[in-house]
């Protein structure tokens, strides 16, 4: 039921999808929803928890799991290549781009939405942090502004993916931003013509 459900939000997103959307793709009736849920907007925040822990968790392992940051930062990038672009769910992430603007009554849920993506640049911060304790970066290295760079990053390449941009599209952004973590020329590269 979360998964039809996460579905639907992911594909018209908290305020495009009504409660007859919801009830049409999981099943249950209104009454069902509501005393499950309390709201449409308990539903989603459990739809989000569900997605962190499912589709949107490839971040958080690739952060925990590599031995270098590194190595950390280009595996959440070519995973994110190919996962925003995958045929079975909408393109890009769900958190990314969810809740940009909205109505007043919704501020809640944007809020919420807000604080999964500062938590996400937070968690980046914490590794680079890492990375430049471990001697990985220089020490003149500033963790904020390199962490916000990623999200940036994460962000923009979903909203390419929402655009149409392929995973060969997504890739490459993803090889320019470790070619310039490894300090090296960071302008794109031609395409080989066939």
């Amino acid at each position: 039921m979360l998964d039809q459900a996460l579905e639907v939000f992911w594909r018209l997103g908290y305020e495009g999808a009504t409660v007859a959307d919801l009830t049409g793709a999981t099943g249950l009736t209104a009454t069902s929803l509501y005393a499950a849920f309390d709201s449409k907007e308990g539903l989603y925040r459990r739809v989000l928890a569900h997605y962190r822990e499912g589709p949107g968790a490839g971040t958080f392992l690739a952060l925990k799991e590599e031995p270098t940051a590194r190595a950390a930062f280009a595996r959440v990038l070519r995973e994110a290549a190919r996962n925003f672009t995958r045929r079975k769910h909408p393109p890009g992430c769900m958190v990314s781009t969810a809740v940009l603007r909205c109505a007043e009554t919704h501020r809640p849920v944007a809020e919420f939405v807000t604080s999964l993506r500062l938590s996400s640049v937070a968690l980046f911060r914490e590794r680079l942090v890492q990375a430049v304790k471990d001697g990985e970066l220089s020490a003149g290295t500033d963790p904020g502004v390199l962490a916000r760079y990623f999200g940036t990053l994460l962000q923009g390449m979903s909203v390419q993916a929402a655009d149409g941009a392929t995973e060969d599209d997504l890739l490459a952004l993803a090889e320019l931003a470790m070619r310039a973590w490894d300090g090296g020329d960071a302008r794109p590269r031609a395409k080989e013509s066939s």
